[in-house]
């Protein structure tokens, strides 16, 4: 019944174009994401400062709460993937498999975000359950269902591999760029020196924060669009049994490593995520000076918003999987340089800065080689599998962030990590009056605090936060979870994905799955119709149904007002309509002009290029390009081969259930 709800006018994607245009790069994958994605980066950066410095809960049960909460969690967080998964993949809707979640999302990602902060003071007991509950409510429900709806977008929306990518780097544009100012930039240098610990600025901020997901979560349901999924909508349905669906998946090499890759990146990325606060608080700054992490994020985060120009290029010319190669060696250097001068600001920002631009592929246009393996695995099997890859990929994601986050609780537990402190400006000034008087304490010696800028105009009883310096060992710690550990992780991931090959011959198993679609058209007694031309009619269709609406609306509005002018006003509705149409076309056309002027350009370079050989070495390249070209087909032979003899077995296994 609920999904049949979504067959109202209402509930239709505002994008009807056969390709990708602009209003749903940037509504669709640049703003509509950024409410969800924000809030999730504010709270991989700040949900367990909330927990250790607000509420104090590194104490709890000896520190053992904060290390066995976000393990156990996360096993629920598990399960709801795998459950999400198998639903996505047997969700049929007018709106597509994974869009109706993204719209249920967006309410469920507000109420669950405020949830996290507003807790009921009703004692320890009632608070930790809550805390619990809210926290899986947020990742196991809310979130989990946006983040496995959303990360289908990409692999969805198109089979073209370059509007994939652009799609792809839009995508990502929001967490780096979007995300990123508000939590590099307004966090620590305005929001954190404002709230300290003050546990009703806590709530108002990200109440506010959670708030503002559930508008632009739904421009993202509604300027996106299953293409994919429509080119099968009406095929007959194979069920395919789920654990079937998980030996399609574990038994291709390429998912396995895509599914490595995104497992030792994960947990370097969170253990990274989690002590960068505490890094800047505690190793390379003061606590909360505010200008420590805006430095450590922005100048180091430079080449992220650089790159953007960048990136796609160099992986049209060089590969996907060759620019992400090269990036994860930038990204070794940078970290082993930030590593060895953990507390010198500039050479640990050249350190930063390096790793940033080695990071530009992975955070831009490696999910692309992930929709490309999903192709693959289709041509493969003859099975699209979409919503179970996802959820194996967020129970990766969430499962290795809940052991991170056990594992840097436990080391602050074992290193006696101290809290910071509210206290009021006469109250903290009498303490320092006595320190010199009395001498210090070894306790006392650890105190670690900044006056800040108006210090003078503050009232005695102004509440300010103190923060506490740490143990040798909780600095080493958060030095090498923030910096040390992605020198390793990115030179295992490296040695991974030299056998990555999917891209190679990508575009050759996208004809055969098509031509299959067709066949087993034709097979039913139907015509089959190219998915770009069934787009196309389809909003040709579109246009004359708005049409007729129109039409109808305005006969009652010139039944009530004599003065409009039935004729004029279609006039003006017609025109407006031909104008964009002739926009349109206009640009297609420019795109199409640009497209075949730099292939014009570039055929120029190589014939001028060419001229310049003797014959002999004519000859020469002309024989290695032909040895090149033969190797390929040799190996794509092999590979069709193989691929065929799994297919077959495989739709022979469906069909005889």
């Amino acid at each position: 019944m609920a999904f049949k709800l979504l067959n109202a006018r209402i509930f239709n994607s505002r994008v009807r174009s056969k390709n990708v245009e602009a209003k749903e790069k940037w509504i669709g994958y640049l703003i509509g994401p950024a409410g969800a994605l924000l809030l999730n980066a504010v709270l991989a950066t700040y949900l367990n400062i909330f927990y250790t410095d607000v509420l104090g809960l590194s104490t709890v049960w000896g520190g053992l709460f904060l290390v066995l909460f976000p393990l156990l969690s996360k096993i629920l967080d598990a399960i709801t993937n795998v459950i999400m998964g198998y639903i996505i993949d047997r969700t049929r809707t007018k709106q597509g498999k994974a869009r109706p979640w993204l719209l249920l999302s967006a309410f469920l990602l507000t109420a669950t975000g405020i949830m996290l902060f507003v807790i009921p003071p009703l004692g320890q007991t009632f608070k930790l359950i809550w805390i619990i509950a809210s926290y899986n409510l947020f990742y196991s429900f809310a979130f989990t269902i946006y983040n496995m709806s959303h990360g289908l977008m990409v692999p969805l929306s198109t089979r073209n591999t370059l509007q994939r990518g652009q799609l792809s780097v839009f995508n990502q544009i929001t967490t780096i760029m979007m995300s990123g100012i508000i939590v590099a930039l307004v966090f620590p240098m305005v929001i954190m020196p404002a709230i300290g610990v003050n546990m009703n600025m806590w709530i108002l901020v990200m109440s506010v924060l959670s708030a503002v997901a559930l508008p632009l979560t739904l421009l993202e349901y509604y300027f996106t669009k299953e293409r994919v999924y429509e080119e099968q909508a009406e095929q007959e349905e194979k069920k395919v049994p789920f654990f079937k669906q998980l030996k399609i998946i574990f038994t291709d090499k390429y998912m396995l490593i895509i599914y490595g890759y995104f497992f030792i990146t994960t947990f370097a990325t969170a253990l990274k995520n989690i002590g960068l606060v505490y890094y800047c608080n505690y190793v390379l700054g003061t606590y909360n000076d505010g200008i420590t992490q805006m430095l450590v994020s922005v100048i180091g985060g430079i080449p992220m918003g650089i790159g953007i120009f960048a990136v796609w290029p160099l992986a049209k010319k060089f590969g996907k999987k060759n620019v992400t190669v090269v990036g994860c060696c930038l990204i070794a250097l940078g970290s082993a340089i930030c590593w060895l001068n953990p507390t010198n600001m500039v050479v640990f920002l050249i350190g930063q800065f390096i790793k940033n631009c080695g990071g530009l592929p992975g955070s831009y246009i490696f999910m692309a080689l992930f929709a490309d393996t999903l192709d693959h695995v289709e041509w493969k099997s003859g099975v699209r599998v979409d919503g179970v890859p996802m959820s194996i990929y967020n129970i990766i994601a969430v499962t290795i962030v809940g052991v991170a986050t056990a594992i840097f609780n436990a080391f602050l537990g074992l290193a006696n990590y101290i809290k910071p402190f509210e206290t009021t400006k006469g109250e903290l000034e009498a303490f320092l009056q006595s320190l010199k008087t009395d001498g210090f304490t070894p306790q006392l010696e650890y105190l670690d605090f900044t006056k800040k800028a108006g210090w003078d105009t503050l009232a005695n009883d102004a509440a300010v936060t103190v923060g506490v310096k740490q143990s040798a060992l909780a600095n080493n710690f958060i030095t090498f979870a923030f910096v040390g550990l992605e020198v390793i992780s990115s030179l295992l991931v490296v040695g991974m994905l030299i056998f990555l090959v999917v891209e190679k011959t990508i575009t050759r198993k996208q004809a055969v799955i098509r031509e299959r679609l067709k066949a087993a058209c034709e097979a039913r007694g139907e015509v089959w119709i190219e998915p770009e031309l069934k787009a196309e009619l389809e909003e040709k269709q579109f246009i004359e149904e708005s049409r007729n609406i129109f039409i109808e609306e305005l006969k009652g509005k010139c039944g009530k007002n004599a003065k409009l002018d039935f004729d004029a006003e279609l006039k003006k509705y017609d025109d407006k309509v031909e104008a964009a149409r002739v926009k349109k076309e206009n640009a297609i056309k420019k795109n199409n002009e640009k497209e075949a002027a730099k292939k014009a350009k570039a055929e120029a370079k190589l014939q001028a290029k060419l001229a310049k050989l003797t014959p002999e070495q004519l000859a020469a390249r002309e024989a290695k390009i032909a040895k090149k070209a033969a190797k390929e087909e040799e190996q794509w032979q092999k590979e069709q081969a193989k691929g065929q003899i799994f297919y077959e077995k495989m739709q022979k296994e469906l069909n005889a259930q």
